[in-house]
């Protein structure tokens, strides 16, 4: 799933390939206003919260916005003028806009398209937390919102988009691990301020430090970028213990698939 560095990153291609430009040809194709033209509307920029992009436009005067949400499946790519996505995929299109320089966007499998008037844009993201990566980030609230759920495990919290938003499974595996901590320590047992600050610099470095996109090693050959997230039955690349895994329970918010190094990140007795 796209965490928010992703989404991060593809708002930075979208910006460059669309922000300014009219739509010479296009349409949603999913979502609840599906079979709206977007002809002659203006792309005037993008934003993002979290793993939300907001796409906004100047629609004949109206100030409009394309909210939308990749969750597993879906995608945006940008094709030269005079190309179109294959044919293989033409199926999947959920959004098309051609622009008046002939490079066209693509919604892939988008499962969440919502089109609102950008005054309105709090109906969709106003329920989420801080995002390190807007400019509008303060680490204190962040804190604050992990802290008013002390019993509720660390993995879990740092889950929940509506205290930290942006971060996925990859990263708080990561970010446990980089902190030392269990996965399912308590979060009122852990320094909160530390573990928000690690994950603020994470997400960010790994949203814009050319090279780094989801690096927490700092070795980018395969298979060695991260400390634990997919390395089950692996050597720690500190200790050399077996890095273990437990798995997803379907439905339980509380019991993601998460790895960690029983060593580095050792259970502590919960305090009485």
């Amino acid at each position: 799933m796209p965490e928010g560095d992703s989404v991060h990153r593809l708002a930075a291609r979208l910006r460059t390939a669309l922000d300014g430009h009219e739509v010479a040809s296009g349409e949603l194709r999913g979502g609840g206003a599906a079979g709206t033209a977007l002809t002659g509307w203006r792309v005037l920029g993008h934003d993002t919260h979290g793993k939300h992009l907001l796409t906004r436009f100047d629609a004949d005067g109206r100030r409009l916005t394309l909210h939308s949400h990749l969750l597993v499946q879906g995608s945006w790519t940008v094709t030269a003028p005079g190309r179109r996505v294959p044919a293989r995929l033409a199926p999947d299109v959920r959004v098309r806009m051609r622009v008046d320089d002939g490079r066209t966007a693509w919604g892939l499998e988008v499962p969440v398209l919502d089109l609102l008037a950008t005054r309105d844009e709090a109906q969709v993201v106003g329920h989420l937390g801080p995002d390190p990566l807007r400019d509008d980030w303060v680490a204190a609230e962040a804190t604050r919102r992990l802290r008013s759920v002390g019993d509720r495990p660390l993995v879990a919290a740092l889950l929940d988009q509506r205290l930290v938003a942006g971060l996925g499974n990859l990263w708080v595996n990561e970010v446990a691990y980089l902190r030392g901590l269990w996965p399912w320590t308590p979060v009122a047992e852990v320094d909160v301020e530390a573990v928000v600050a690690t994950a603020a610099r994470c997400l960010r470095a790994s949203a814009t430090v050319p090279g780094l996109y989801q690096t927490t090693t700092g070795d980018t050959r395969r298979g060695e970028r991260h400390w634990v997230a997919g390395r089950a039955g692996r050597p720690c690349l500190r200790c050399g213990t077996r890095v273990l895994v437990r798995a997803e329970v379907h439905g339980d918010p509380e019991q993601r698939r998460t790895w960690w190094c029983p060593v580095c990140q050792p259970e502590r007795r919960r305090r009485s």
